[in-house]
């Protein structure tokens, strides 16, 4: 019976996606257990530390398949985590005094810790190949409408003409910045765990830190400087990374949702049979993964709090704060994934309404090129002159409806330094785009050399 959204036969693909739910799933979780466990057999028996044919026993039952998910889970319940019961099965899979050989020098916690690092892995792996393929969309966006002039925005009111491509280029480069940040943390994060007891591998002696490196080697993950149990700064890390990427998400969700105003209009979702229909207006088209990726992003946000609370941990060995990582960890992941895959579908099919932009520009009667026109009489008499006279004629083509072009063009001190022509050149939105083209050729610049 499926009870979450991450589980419901319903939500589950609106709300994360198939291959993040893998990860985390029970049989890879228990699996990374076990990859653990034949990595630390392989590595200790390559040191003559516990017999080679011991290793390779216990090597050829570390299968999730061949653990009895029902004995775990009851087992679990009673002893409080899942790494012993499956030792404990994977040890009398085992022939002979084989299996005394399992977990040698290793404890729970080195295991939960190092198979959470591993699912991590996977994770950014997922994570990354979306910000690759959001930023391909974003980047075609950007050249394609490089030029296309559409009234930017500032406190929700028309400010002074961009352009599409810019807009796009912005989040571009965000994610581009996501990208490098998550090239920055791999090495600190995908760090395993083997410490024993407290941290101090005393179970190894002299042995501790060759068979840690070992280890480390088998699983392709780094080798820890010191343990770190109860210090858990890189999972948080982790976590804010995560913030920070479906915080993007939720940017372009909330843009794409104003601009679909009706009153608006100016871009779609992309369309499809049925795709956001109301249950009795015929004539309204909604936004759906703008709404799912403003959903996903705020509940990040809220897991990511709790996360960071998971450093707070007491001594060599916690009591609490580690478990609220089982629970949230996975859930940022998912939610994640899903985001970022609305986040995709908006971006590889957003239909752009170039023609509204260009007639949303003209809704003021000019008012928007009101610091076009100020800053380009400006150099004949002066800024804050000619900031007062176009300040003055705007309230009064806001207060009557005139065209602004109408009224400084009748004006007779504007008329000594500007003819109407030069005035409606002042006006025109493609002349007052500033380096906005410029910049989105180096941001798009920057995409192709990576």
């Amino acid at each position: 019976m499926a009870a979450t959204i991450f589980d419901s036969h319903v939500f589950r693909d609106i709300f994360t996606t198939e291959a993040m739910r893998a990860v985390f799933s029970d049989e890879n979780r228990v699996q990374k257990y076990l990859d653990f466990e034949a990595a630390l057999a392989r590595a200790e028996a390559g040191l003559g530390l516990i017999p080679k044919d011991a290793a390779a026993e216990i090597v050829k039952h570390c299968a999730a398949d061949k653990i009895d998910m029902a004995k775990l889970k009851e087992a679990t319940e009673k002893i409080g985590a899942p790494v012993l019961p499956v030792t404990k099965q994977l040890t009398a899979l085992c022939a002979g005094k084989h299996g005394e050989w399992v977990h040698w020098g290793a404890t729970t916690q080195d295991v939960t810790d190092t198979a959470t690092v591993l699912q991590i892995k996977e994770a950014l792996a997922l994570v990354e190949g979306e910000i690759d393929a959001i930023c391909d969309a974003l980047a075609e966006l950007a050249k394609k409408y490089r030029d296309t002039p559409m009234a930017g925005r500032s406190k929700l009111q028309q400010a002074v003409p961009v352009t599409f491509g810019y807009k796009m280029a912005t989040v571009l480069a965000a994610f581009a910045r996501h990208k490098q940040r998550l090239n920055e943390m791999k090495p600190r994060v995908l760090v395993g765990e083997f410490g024993g007891a407290a941290g101090t591998l005393s179970s190894l002696g002299n042995d501790g830190l060759k068979v840690q490196e070992a280890l480390m080697r088998e699983l392709g993950l780094g080798a820890p400087d010191i343990t770190w149990h109860t210090v858990r700064d890189t999972f948080g890390e982790v976590g804010c990374f995560l913030g920070l990427l479906t915080g993007t998400c939720g940017k372009i969700a909330l843009d794409v949702k104003l601009l679909m105003q009706t009153e608006v209009g100016e871009v779609s979702e992309p369309a499809g049979e049925g795709r956001g229909s109301s249950s009795t207006m015929p004539q309204k088209r909604n936004p759906i993964s703008s709404v799912y990726i403003t959903a996903q992003t705020a509940i990040v946000k809220q897991l990511v709090a709790a996360l960071l609370e998971a450093q707070v941990e007491d001594h060599e060995r916690g009591t609490g704060p580690w478990e609220i990582e089982w629970i949230v960890l996975p859930e940022i992941f998912m939610l994640t994934a899903g985001a970022l895959k609305q986040t995709r579908v908006i971006l590889e099919g957003i239909e752009v309404n170039a023609k509204k932009m260009r007639d949303n520009l003209n809704i003021t009667n000019g008012l928007i090129m009101s610091e076009a026109v100020m800053m380009g009489l400006g150099h004949a008499m002066g800024r804050d002159t000619a900031h007062h006279l176009v300040s003055d004629l705007a309230k009064e083509a806001a207060k009557t409806g005139k065209p602004l072009i109408d009224l400084l063009a009748a004006d007779k001190e504007i008329a000594k330094h500007a003819d109407r022509k030069k005035l409606e050149a002042l006006m025109d939105p493609a002349n007052y785009l500033g380096v906005a083209g410029a910049m989105v050729d180096r941001v798009v610049a920057k995409r192709k050399k990576k």
